[in-house]
């Protein structure tokens, strides 16, 4: 069974203070979960993980992780101010981004970021704004698919991302004799990946292509960034991937290509650090029955948008009612004016009933951050439960005013000032 890190007794408390829906974040699991990960690649002495801003923008996470030795990863102007206001620059900021702009490329250079550049055309436009720092990153895109035992993992021939094995060489060529004197090399092939293989077979990739471009160019790579990619047991039927395991496929790899070692590996992942250890909690409001039966809460895909545009699954437990059969089935649904706006089809769950509390699973990552506004839906809370039990609001939720904010030079919304 999949089991909360709520009881009812917790939201109950958490909810008689903030109103429902809100975000939960487990301290202790996220924690536990970053040490597991640091142990598993301690082999490496130069290991960092840059955690994906993009996943879970929220700065007291971001300040949980950094005390852990967790660097970040940034892909905008406004994940980079982010940084730059929780104190963190040089080593602590990966900038990987596409289509980028020239303040976005200053920023990044001023705060002494490693630069992960996308495509061969920024090398120019890299200099012309900002100039180009001594070391740098390259992003690859070998094309084709990505397989494992025949199974296609990825498209990398599909995705937007990152340059040739051609345009890598000639980009190495460049930089090199701009002054580039430590390089890295990254690639993004597959997402949201269970099972213990991928990280190993993208490392051999990037380590051979490594070692293929110091003979060829005569530069030297400081370190080879994974990304991110791997997954977590959205469903009751799949299990954790083995992190150690990983590691060790990685290790293997990485000795294979450099047997003197001397080669930092990074990682940025936002889904395997955080979706476990965030659940959003909602509360049930109505019930329809027509030609289904509807569970209708106070949430919405505004809040948690995945299930609604990617069919995703996200467990689902009434607080409270763990122990009870699931003998009803549902539908959970939110109050926007779409039909996708559901959180689970035909789900069984125990017999729920109005006031229920719904802790919504894996919400931690690619939850928050991918809200909107739509039908004027505001921007619920965020609550980090500690690891004694209390917990504090870490983001409160939107108001009229923030949603009006913007209007604010009208006389009609000046009541909506901050």
């Amino acid at each position: 069974m999949k089991e909360s890190f709520l009881t009812l007794e917790t939201a109950q408390k958490i909810a008689s203070v903030f109103p429902t829906p809100f975000y939960v974040y487990d301290e202790k699991g996220i924690i536990e979960n970053a040490k597991e990960l640091y142990k598993a690649f301690s082999w490496n002495r130069g290991f960092k993980e840059f955690f994906a801003i993009k996943a879970t923008p929220n700065p007291y996470i971001i300040k949980l992780l950094h005390s852990l030795g967790c660097g970040v990863d940034c892909s905008s102007y406004t994940e980079l101010l982010m940084a730059k206001e929780l104190g963190l620059s040089g080593e602590d900021i990966m900038f990987s981004s596409n289509e980028t702009t020239a303040e976005e490329y200053m920023l990044a250079n001023d705060l002494g970021a490693f630069i992960n550049l996308d495509d061969i055309t920024h090398i120019e436009f890299l200099k012309r704004q900002a100039g180009i720092p001594e070391r740098i990153c390259l992003r690859y895109n070998p094309g084709g698919n990505f397989t494992l035992d025949n199974r296609i993992m990825g498209k990398p021939a599909d995705a937007k991302y990152g340059m040739t094995r051609l345009q890598l060489s000639e980009a190495v060529k460049i930089l090199r004799d701009e002054g580039v004197k430590e390089f890295g090399l990254h690639a993004f092939l597959a997402s949201n990946v269970l099972g213990n293989e991928y990280y190993p077979a993208l490392a051999r990739l990037l380590f051979e292509t490594v070692r293929e471009l110091e003979d060829e160019e005569g530069v030297h790579f400081d370190f080879i960034n994974l990304s991110g990619g791997i997954s977590v047991p959205y469903k009751q039927d799949q299990e954790k991937v083995n992190i150690s395991k990983i590691s060790q496929g990685v290790r293997k790899a990485y000795f294979d290509c450099f047997p003197r070692g001397g080669k930092r590996v990074f990682t940025e992942l936002g889904r395997y650090m955080l979706a476990p250890y965030g659940e959003l909690v909602t509360k049930v409001l109505h019930f329809k029955h027509i030609y289904k039966e509807y569970v209708g809460v106070d949430a919405s895909a505004a809040n948690l948008m995945r299930p609604a545009i990617y069919g995703a699954y996200h467990h689902i437990t009434v607080l409270g009612k763990e122990a009870e059969p699931c003998t009803n089935y549902y539908d959970v649904v939110g109050s926007l004016c779409e039909n996708c706006d559901k959180f689970a089809v035909d789900r069984p769950l125990p017999p729920v009933e109005i006031g229920d509390l719904l802790a919504i699973h894996d919400a931690g990552a690619h939850g928050y951050s991918m809200g909107y506004n739509y039908n004027g839906k505001l921007r619920c809370a965020e609550i980090l439960l500690h690891e004694n039990g209390s917990f504090s609001m870490i983001r409160r939720a939107e108001t009229p005013a923030d949603y009006f904010a913007t209007f604010s030079f009208m006389p009609e919304f000046s009541a909506y000032k901050q």
